[in-house]
């Protein structure tokens, strides 16, 4: 999430004191005084290494089933664990089984928008994946939490026209079907069969029906629910709904509920709470203690599903995979891997890190790529900075911030990952989505790489940003663009949130925009999501292991290769005036998210010399946008006032 960063300013004169620096730019000078290295750990408590049950799992079922019962309203009904494994799809006799996306005001469909498929089990996986994902230890988000911040205003309402679009605008284009990051079911089983983060289907979800859930205090996974055919999303948060699929979840959820002081309504933002559920189980229509068991209800209600790519009926229920064991995935990371023991990384099931420490593949396109000591510096450097600071999305209050660090050279190859104990997994696909679209924007073939692209609607986006900037050569490497900036242009409106103005060049205009079409982003993605939906259905293959036709920049290595992100967490790394590479970070406030990127960077250039964040006079703050009479500034990064749990300091990117 963040402290809401302010409108875009206009004017040239205001410009936000944290943007400016000089460390990049050139080789920069280390400080008399090195930086400390970092700490060996001991500032986090890892989760308890919780899992669902076989038997549990059929509870959460059995129970759900209950109230789509008392509802007259049969039911897809998916569970999930921590790290994506899909534990059970039960469908009952009667469901609904389509899934329809609604279309924007102007009844275009571009991208998902008009989507019509029998596709609610696809659905239903995307929303238990959705609240297992958003959810950790010190926040517990749903799919409506998810509504909330994804949209053109926060908070999305009739009355709130003209704020700024939701902290979190384009995440649900992440933990997407053809990333190459997530892992995919193996209905073969072996080592690696239950690690994560898997993918979802549909990326994550808005659509109320999505929610955690908790075992003694600890995230173990997530349950959705299909129920209406309909998958959107709630454009006023004024009202409260009654949501039969939020319900049946609810239901769900008795007994592995999370713990109430962390629901997203004790969490603000801006001075706004953020939603949990309307549906609570005072207004359930059943009882959840007296609900009846799974075998009283499999073939009797229902059927458990086969679910392509996902889920094998006939294995049964299963037991979810203990987050933070080598079967999960994800682990804390041995003192040869990372020298915090606070660290967690991704591994292969069989003991090996999936992504180590390395230095850069692009020695034929960079002169000198990062180097394995660099890398490692960066990654340390970056790790320390959120060690030390207050997080924004966590309780209780003065927590320190959990995220997912992630580094990529200028072909996007992965240099290495890592990440917090209790960090929300989601933030692991979207902190490489950031690191590769800060590098990619900044990349000198950006544009001829976009308009390599077969999609002539991915080309047109091209044409628009020269327009929009009056720059005929726009998108190749003449400014450094951080993931704040590229937010900038993929807004609806431009300045974000001004009624009135027109869209941003990477977005679609606003008559034609809502959640499933946000305009390059989408756009980039939307065949290999078609194609996976197609293969869910048994009608083709799966989409490959790698997002977007952007063309490879060597043979077998795209540098997109799970999608782009369009808000704030990533700033390109320079050797000199030399891009490098890109780092990225989500799991927190999107201003931690920049600050424990650019701090990170800056400290590891001052450790080893050689490398930093760009020259202040190619950042993206350089660059002013004609509006009306009006000169617009577009962003660089922004970070939080007096941020550390360790200093009362401020300001603390001012100057760098």
């Amino acid at each position: 999430m963040r402290s809401r960063f302010p409108a875009l300013l206009v004017g040239a004169a205001l410009i936000l004191s944290s943007c400016g620096g000089s460390d990049g730019g050139s080789t920069p000078t280390p400080t008399p005084t090195p930086t400390p290295t970092p700490s060996p750990g001991g500032l986090y408590t890892a989760p308890a290494q919780e899992a669902l049950t076989s038997a549990e799992v059929q509870q959460i079922i059995a129970q759900a089933v209950a109230e789509a019962q008392a509802r007259s309203k049969p039911a897809s009904i998916a569970v999930v664990d921590r790290v994506g494994n899909v534990l059970g799809v039960f469908v009952m006799n009667g469901a609904n089984p389509n899934l329809a996306v609604p279309r924007p005001a102007d009844g275009s469909s571009f991208d998902l928008q008009g989507v019509n498929v029998p596709g609610a089990v696809a659905g239903a996986i995307a929303k238990a994946i959705t609240g297992a994902y958003l959810s950790s230890g010190g926040n517990a988000f749903t799919t409506r939490a998810a509504s909330q911040i994804v949209q053109e205003h926060f908070p999305p309402a009739p009355s709130t026209v003209g704020l700024e679009s939701g902290p979190l605008f384009g995440v649900q284009f992440s933990q997407l079907p053809c990333s190459d990051l997530s892992a995919r079911f193996m209905a073969g089983g072996g080592a690696s069969a239950l690690i994560g983060p898997k993918r979802s289907p549909l990326g994550l979800s808005a659509d109320a029906g999505g929610i955690p859930l908790y075992k003694n205090g600890v995230v173990v996974g997530g349950i959705g629910v299909m129920a209406d055919g309909v998958y959107s999303f709630d454009p006023n948060i004024l009202d409260t709904d009654s949501d039969d699929e939020e319900f049946i979840a609810v239901a769900g959820t008795a007994t592995f509920a999370a713990p109430d002081t962390i629901r997203a309504n004790r969490i603000t933002v801006d001075g706004t709470s953020l939603r949990y559920a309307d549906a609570t189980p005072a207004g359930l229509k059943s009882n959840p203690a007296t609900a009846p068991g799974f075998a009283a209800i499999n073939g009797a209600q229902g059927a458990l599903t086969s679910v392509n790519g996902y889920y094998n009926a006939a294995g049964g229920v299963l037991a979810g995979t203990a987050y933070g064991t080598e079967a999960s995935g994800i682990r804390r990371a041995t003192a040869a891997e990372f020298s915090n023991t606070d660290a967690f990384i991704l591994t292969n099931g069989a003991g090996a890190n999936r992504y180590p420490i390395r230095a850069g593949t692009d020695a034929g396109t960079v002169s000198a790529p990062l180097s394995a000591t660099e890398a490692r510096a960066i990654l340390e450097e970056a790790f320390a900075v959120m060690s030390r600071a207050r997080a924004q999305i966590r309780q209780p209050l003065d927590s320190r911030a959990q995220v997912t660090i992630s580094l990529v050279d200028t072909h996007g190859a992965v240099l290495g990952i890592v990440r917090s104990p209790d960090a929300p997994i989601f933030g692991t696909d979207v902190s490489l989505q950031k690191a590769r679209t800060g590098m990619f924007f900044s990349n000198a073939q950006a544009g001829a790489q976009l308009l390599g692209n077969p999609s002539t609607d991915v080309q047109g986006f091209v044409s628009n940003a020269r327009t929009f900037f009056g720059d005929p050569n726009a998108l190749s490497g003449r400014f450094a663009f951080a993931d704040r900036a590229i937010g900038n242009v993929s807004r609806p409106y431009f300045p974000d949130g001004e009624v009135g103005r027109p869209n941003g060049p990477f977005s679609r205009p606003i008559a034609s925009f809502n959640p499933f079409s946000t305009g390059l982003q989408s756009a980039l993605v939307k065949d290999n999501i078609l194609q996976h939906v197609g293969f869910i259905l048994g009608a083709g293959t799966d989409t490959p292991q790698r997002c977007t036709a952007t063309p490879d920049v060597v043979a077998g290595q795209n540098r997109l290769q799970n999608g782009i992100q369009i808000f704030p967490g990533s700033v390109p790394i320079y050797r000199g005036s030399q891009l490098v590479g890109g780092i990225g970070v989500s799991g927190d406030g999107i201003d931690q998210d920049d600050m424990i990127s650019f701090l990170g960077l800056h400290n590891a250039g001052l450790r080893v010399g050689g490398i930093g964040n760009a020259a202040p006079a190619i950042r993206s703050d350089q660059i002013t946008v004609a509006v009306g009479s009006q000169n617009v500034r577009l962003r660089y990064i922004s970070c939080p006032f007096a941020p550390f749990l360790d200093t009362a300091q401020q300001n603390v990117c001012q100057g760098l």
